[in-house]
């Protein structure tokens, strides 16, 4: 009887005993939070203080602002061009303005029976053909008339090299056929005829066909350009 007795007390104590360490780990686990708990604040805390205090060391340093006015317009990006090298094309002109001679021989000038025209080394005959022809769609002109032979010299030099940068293969240029110059003599006319011939741009002209200018007019087929814009 009394061993009956010992044995259920025993049996009674184990649960109560392991009851408790379960309740002191759960304790013992809530201390842990609070701990963690109390730190984060803590730095939150120190955070917050931390940024005040530069706002407010901002605020004395700039001073009084007023906030701008909402438009309620959308802001958009504007498109800003690439920047351009006008001092490398003034410098190249300023080169070609002496490389560009009026009184060059031009040997492999052909006189046919069309009229005056040019091709370079390697081109084929039949690309003047085609030029003097008016086979070729003209991309761009430019008229001469009016000017004197060193502005005329620049503005061919600067108008070739914009037409190269733009990927144009085919131009027309006018240089009028002399009706208005002392003695009525194309001196521009063979200027350009000349000046064209020592363009690196270009490898082939012809006098124009009749619809395109006759006489008064060169038809001029430039090299393709690394440098064309896109």
């Amino acid at each position: 009887m009394q061993t009956r007795k010992a044995t259920r007390r025993s049996t009674l104590r184990t649960p109560v005993r392991t009851h408790l360490s379960d309740l002191g780990d759960v304790h013992d686990a809530l201390r842990a939070r609070q701990r963690e708990a109390a730190l984060q604040q803590a730095q939150e805390q120190a955070q917050r203080q931390a940024s005040e205090s530069a706002r407010w060391l901002f605020r004395d340093a700039v001073g009084a602002v007023t906030p701008l006015r909402q438009s309620g317009r959308a802001e958009v990006e504007q498109w800003r061009p690439q920047p351009w090298p006008h001092q490398r094309e003034a410098d190249e002109r300023a080169a070609l303005r002496q490389t560009w001679s009026d009184e060059v021989d031009l040997e492999s000038l052909l006189l046919t029976d069309d009229g005056l025209s040019f091709r370079r080394p390697g081109i084929a005959a039949d690309v003047v053909t085609r030029l003097r022809r008016g086979q070729w769609a003209i991309q761009g002109e430019l008229d001469l008339h009016g000017l004197r032979r060193n502005e005329a010299r620049e503005v061919l030099q600067g108008f070739l090299g914009d037409a190269g940068r733009r990927g144009q293969r085919c131009v027309r240029i006018v240089h009028g056929k002399g009706h208005g110059s002392p003695g009525r003599h194309p001196v521009l006319k063979l200027r350009v005829q000349r000046w064209l011939a020592q363009s690196a741009e270009v490898i082939a002209f012809a006098q124009a066909s009749g619809p395109q200018g006759g006489a008064g007019a060169l038809i001029a087929l430039l090299a393709r350009s690394n440098r064309s814009l896109r």
